[in-house]
């Protein structure tokens, strides 16, 4: 069996034989936002997005128009 030295050891009772829910603690703590600092959304993909849909309808009214006339 191969020792990992991240694990804790001892029967202490909250034993992860395979150390991963420390490594995941120690990950999300790593990771977690700093207070007072937040990142600013890119607005260019949101405004291709929303004019790409009023591309797509105006297309499709247009063809419902001439189907219909």
């Amino acid at each position: 069996m191969a020792h990992n030295p991240h694990a804790a050891q001892g029967p202490e009772g909250n034993h992860d034989p395979a150390g991963s829910t420390q490594m995941f603690r120690a990950f999300v703590d790593d990771g977690a936002p700093q207070p007072g600092r937040q990142a600013a959304a890119p607005a260019g993909p949101r405004i291709g997005l929303i004019l790409g849909v009023v591309v797509a309808v105006v297309i499709v009214a247009a063809v419902a128009w001439l189907a219909l006339s």
